[in-house]
């Protein structure tokens, strides 16, 4: 019988005052996987933030991004330390769980998401001008500065 434990196991997730704490004092980036209008209306105020959407929002419901991981892998590596946030803490589990199965090393869930990290009165960036900013398509990953 196979006892290795799943990646949803090996998930560790913080709450948005920790994440808060190692954006500032330590080498993590935030990979933020709602989409790209949730993004531009509001989010983490960190420079190198990335946004790349793990479920887009359709007409029939949210559908996986089947282009998540190579998105990520253009401009992260599997020993890049990264904190994963969504709006609630729900899309970045399994965000997490991806990032883990592919061979992540430090990777941190954000509990609560977005939303816990407004409630907390953290720094937040809203994305302003014309749709020139270079924001993501669905097969290109965003970073901001």
């Amino acid at each position: 019988m196979d006892t290795k434990p799943s990646s949803e196991s090996q998930i560790i997730t913080i709450d948005v005052l920790k994440a808060d704490d190692l954006l500032r004092n330590s080498k993590y980036r935030y990979l933020d996987v709602r989409t790209e209008e949730e993004f531009n209306k509001g989010h983490v105020d960190f420079s190198d933030v990335l946004n790349i959407p793990n479920m887009f929002i359709t007409p029939e419901g949210r559908v996986k991004n089947p282009n998540f991981m190579e998105q990520v892998q253009q401009v992260c590596t599997k020993d890049d330390n990264l904190i994963v946030g969504c709006q609630s803490g729900v899309r970045s589990v399994y965000a997490t769980v991806d990032l883990l199965d592919a061979g992540f090393k430090h990777v941190f869930n954000m509990g609560g998401g977005f939303e816990a990290w407004v409630q907390n009165g953290l720094p937040v960036a809203v994305v302003t001008g014309d749709t020139k900013t270079g924001f993501p398509s669905p097969t290109s990953p965003v970073v901001t500065n």
